[in-house]
């Protein structure tokens, strides 16, 4: 049952996807991050199935981009884009680390988040668009897939590796609450990390493994940026990582089919 709720906060709290609803606590919630890379494995099954659905019946190219890049969205609500706009709002402030913490914690957006988000946004869509080629669907679909899972993976563990710029908020109750069970549940999340790095590797070896590669390296630049600009990361740079990989990630796959 333990294991059910876990399940159950996790998509509660990381999708719009309904489940039901228990009440929060520790015991409850030390295993919910195991489950958050699943929420990035539903994002890539749909995507898989609006791509059947686009071939079957000849959707055109407009109506393929248009849903398929809203489908993220519409999983997720939203959830990792709003730390990414936070997140933007403070790096683009240029002030002190803690004004950007304080700048973070503002509700209100600022021009910057919404000028980087339609930025990383057109990017993603003019990546995404690459996708639709039979040969591209066909060769690097299942790779593509993946990648919702890997952000997800990559970011958990980040949560339990990586120092946190403050001694409060959501982040540090998410992290917290894993204590007890820590070695379990990174024990866990590498072996989530393995097994979608192979599944992408035997879909196509060198794309995987550039992939991989670049996750990694992306997950080193996070790691150290924050580290300066913030002394650590937050709930906020968490959605920031996930959404700013996804982003790389999409690009990588369609620079590499079309240099392939």
């Amino acid at each position: 049952m333990e294991i059910i709720k876990a399940f159950c906060i996790a998509f509660s709290i990381y999708s719009k996807v309904p489940v039901p609803q228990f009440k929060w606590n520790e015991k409850d919630m030390r295993y919910h991050l195991i489950f958050f890379p699943f929420v990035g494995a539903l994002t890539g099954g749909l995507l898989i199935l609006w791509n059947y659905i686009c071939c079957v019946c000849d959707i055109g190219k407009i109506t393929y981009i248009c849903i398929g890049t809203a489908i993220p969205l519409a999983v997720t609500g939203g959830f990792h884009v709003d730390g990414f706009m936070d997140t933007m709002d403070a790096l683009k402030s240029y002030k002190s680390k803690e004004d950007k913490l304080e700048i973070m914690k503002d509700a209100h957006i600022g021009a910057f988040s919404v000028i980087m988000l339609v930025s990383w946004g057109l990017v993603y869509i003019g990546a995404y668009s690459s996708l639709t080629s039979s040969f591209m669907r066909g060769q690097y679909l299942g790779i593509f897939a993946c990648i919702f899972f890997l952000s997800r993976v990559l970011s958990a563990l980040a949560v339990l590796s990586f120092k946190k710029a403050k001694d409060e908020g959501m982040l540090n109750t998410f992290s917290d609450s894993a204590a007890s069970r820590k070695g379990f549940v990174k024990s866990v999340l590498l072996i989530e990390l393995f097994v979608c790095s192979g599944f992408m590797i035997v879909q196509n070896v060198y794309l995987g493994c550039i992939v991989i590669a670049a996750s990694l390296l992306y997950l080193w630049y996070y790691y150290c940026k924050t580290k300066k600009e913030f002394g650590g990361i937050t709930g906020d740079t968490a959605g920031y990582f996930v959404t700013c990989l996804e982003i790389i990630l999409t690009v990588v796959i369609a620079v590499y089919g079309l240099v392939i």
